[in-house]
C-alpha cells in the first residue's frame, strides 16, 4: 500500500457497526447527498424564468449555473482533507447546515447578485457532503463490502444529476409553486439529514495536532476557478484564441504550478502528490475526469436537443431522461450488489467502460427524426455504462491506499470527476455554439439572425420555434440535432481513452476491514 503521510497520533477504537447501524447513517448521508447534487441541476430549466423575473442579463444567466459549480469543485479537495483531521461527523453538518444557508437565501432573494452569491454559499456546501459522503462510508464499511452501498450512492448521485431538470421544470410550472421553490424544497430535507446524522452516524475522531495547509488550498483553489472561469466564459465572453484566453489559462497554470511547488513541502498538504505514485489512484483519477464529461454533458445537451431539435416542452423534456436515470441506477444497484457477493470489480470497470463507449457511439447517431424509442435505448445503455464505472473507480482506489489517505483520496477523485464535468460541459457548449452558428448561416443566410440561436456573446439564445415558420422550424431543428450528435462524437475518442485507463488498472483483492479497523492497525503498526 502507497503511504502519503504519517499514522495519526490516536484514533478511539472503532466499534463493530451492525448493518442496522450502517442502513441507518446512510440514510442521512443519501438524504443530504440527493439534495447537494440536485441544486447543481434543478435550477436548469427554471433560469429563464428567474432571469426575467430578476431582470438578469444573459452573463448572469451563465453565473447563476457556474458560480455553484465553481465553489463545489474547488472547495472538494479542502474537505477531502479535513475529513482525515477532524471530526467526519462535524464536517458533514458543517456542510449540509452551510447548504441550507445559501438555499434560503437564494429561495428569498431580491435580486441577482444575492442569489449568485447564495449559489456560492450553495456551492461549498455542496462540495462538503460530494466528497464526505463517501468518505464516511470507507470509514464505517469494509471495501469487501463496500460495493453494496456505493452502488446505492452511485445510483442516487446520477439520479440527482438527471432529474434534477425534470423537477425544476415541474415547480416553474406549478402556478403556486414558481421558480423560488427550485431552492427552498431541499430545506426541509436537508434539515432532516442533519438530524438523522447527529442521531445514527457515530465515527471515532481523529486526534491530530496538524496544521492545514492552507495557503496551498487558497493557491489550488484560484488556480482551478480562473481555470473554469475561463472555460466558463470562452467562446461566449471572448474568443477562444484572444487575450483573455492568453491571461486566463496561463495565471491559471502558473498559480497551480505554484500550489504544487508548495504542496510538494507542506507537512500536511491539501493533495498529498505521493498519492499519484500508486498506479490505481493515478488512472482511476484520469478515468474519473472522462467519466464526468460523459455523464455532465450527456445530461446538459440532450435536455437542450429534446426541447429545439424535437419541439418538448422542460417538463416533457426532464421525463424523456428518465432511461437514463433507469440505467444508471440500476447499473450501479446491481454491479454493488454482485461486487460484494463475488469480491471481484475489475470486470465491472470494464465492462462499463465498453457499453459507455457504446452509449456515446450510438448518440453520435441521432437526427431530428430519431424516434423516442430509440432515443430511450441510447440513453439507457449510456447510463449503464456511466453507473457501473462512477462509484467502482472510488472503490478501487480507496481499497489500494492507507486508511490515513483515505478522506484525501476519495476527495480528489470527486474533484477530478466535478473537473471534468465542468470543464468538459464549458468547452463542448461553446463548439455547440459555435458549430450551430455555422450551420444556421450555411442553411438560413440572411435568416440565420432572425432564427435565433447558436453564436457566442451576450446576444446567444435558444430560438423560440413555436413562434417561427414551419420552414424556418424544420432547419433550426435539423441543425440542433446535428450540433448534439457532432458533439457525442467528440466524446467517443474521451470515452475510449477512460476505457484504456480501466484496462491498465490492476485488480486487488478487496480488503475485509473498515477504514476505522484499519486505520487502528496502522497506528499501532506506527507506534
Amino acid at each position: 500500500m502507497t503511504s502519503t503521510s504519517e499514522p495519526p497520533a490516536l484514533v478511539d477504537a472503532p466499534t463493530q457497526t451492525s448493518r442496522r447501524k450502517v442502513l441507518q447513517a446512510l440514510s442521512g448521508l443519501m438524504v443530504g447527498m440527493f439534495v447537494s447534487i440536485l441544486a447543481s441541476t434543478v435550477v436548469a430549466n427554471a433560469l429563464p424564468r428567474i432571469i426575467t423575473d430578476l431582470q438578469g442579463s444573459q452573463t448572469v444567466y451563465t453565473w447563476i449555473v457556474t458560480a455553484e459549480l465553481l465553489a463545489m469543485t474547488a472547495t472538494v479537495p479542502l474537505w477531502g482533507k479535513m475529513a482525515d483531521l477532524y471530526s467526519k461527523k462535524l464536517l458533514i453538518q458543517l456542510s449540509l447546515g452551510l447548504f441550507v444557508v445559501g438555499s434560503l437565501i437564494a429561495g428569498l432573494t431580491p435580486n441577482v447578485e444575492i442569489l449568485i452569491v447564495s449559489r456560492v454559499v450553495q456551492g461549498i456546501g455542496a462540495g462538503g457532503m460530494t466528497a464526505l459522503s463517501m468518505v464516511v462510508m470507507a470509514a464505517m464499511i469494509p471495501p469487501r463490502e463496500l460495493g453494496r452501498y456505493a452502488g446505492v450512492f452511485g445510483a442516487v448521485f446520477g439520479v440527482g444529476t438527471v432529474a434534477g431538470p425534470l423537477i425544476g421544470g415541474v415547480l416553474v410550472d406549478t402556478s403556486w409553486l414558481g421558480w423560488r421553490w427550485c431552492f427552498l424544497i431541499g430545506v426541509p430535507f436537508t434539515i432532516l439529514a442533519i438530524v438523522l446524522l447527529q442521531r445514527t452516524l457515530d465515527l471515532p475522531v481523529v486526534r491530530k495536532e496538524v496544521k492545514v495547509d492552507y495557503l496551498g488550498a487558497f493557491l489550488i483553489t484560484l488556480g482551478v476557478c480562473t481555470l473554469l472561469v475561463w472555460s466558463s466564459l470562452a467562446g461566449n465572453q471572448f474568443e477562444w484564441a484572444s487575450w483573455w484566453t492568453a491571461g486566463l489559462v496561463g495565471g491559471g497554470l502558473a498559480v497551480l504550478a505554484l500550489a504544487l511547488w508548495v504542496e510538494s513541502r507542506a507537512a500536511e498538504p491539501i493533495i498529498p502528490l505521493a498519492i499519484f505514485s500508486n498506479r490505481t489512484v493515478t488512472l482511476a483519477t484520469v478515468a474519473s475526469v472522462l467519466v464526468g464529461v460523459a455523464m455532465f454533458g450527456g445530461t446538459v445537451f440532450l435536455s437542450q436537443y429534446f426541447q429545439v431539435a424535437l419541439g418538448k416542452s422542460p417538463t416533457v423534456a426532464g421525463l424523456m431522461s428518465l432511461p437514463m436515470v433507469f440505467g444508471l441506477l440500476v447499473s450501479s444497484t446491481v454491479a454493488g450488489q454482485l461486487i460484494t457477493k463475488w469480491g471481484r470489480w475489475k470486470g465491472f470497470l470494464v465492462a462499463g467502460g465498453v457499453v459507455m463507449l457504446a452509449g456515446m457511439g450510438l448518440l453520435s447517431t441521432i437526427d431530428g427524426q430519431t424516434s423516442t424509442l430509440l432515443l430511450s435505448v441510447y440513453m439507457a445503455v449510456l447510463g449503464i455504462g456511466v453507473g457501473m464505472l462512477m462509484q467502482n473507480l472510488v472503490l478501487a482506489a480507496q481499497n489500494d491506499v492507507a486508511a490515513h489517505d483515505l478522506g484525501v483520496t476519495t476527495s480528489v477523485l470527486t474533484f477530478f470527476r466535478s473537473m471534468g464535468g465542468a470543464v468538459g460541459v464549458s468547452a463542448l457548449g461553446a463548439v455547440l455554439a459555435n458549430r450551430i452558428t455555422t450551420l444556421m448561416t450555411e442553411k438560413l443566410g440572411p435568416l440565420a439572425s432572425a432564427g435565433g440561436g447558436g453564436g457566442g456573446g451576450e446576444g446567444q439564445s435558444v430560438p423560440d420555434i413555436s413562434a417561427l415558420p414551419a420552414p424556418v422550424v424544420r432547419v433550426i431543428q435539423d441543425v440542433y440535432a446535428t450540433a448534439t450528435a457532432e458533439l457525442f462524437l467528440i466524446g467517443v475518442p474521451l470515452t475510449a481513452l477512460a476505457l484504456v485507463a480501466v484496462l491498465f488498472i490492476k485488480e486487488k483483492p478487496l480488503n475485509t476491514l473498515s477504514g476505522d479497523e484499519r486505520l487502528v492497525m496502522e497506528s499501532a503498526a506506527g507506534h
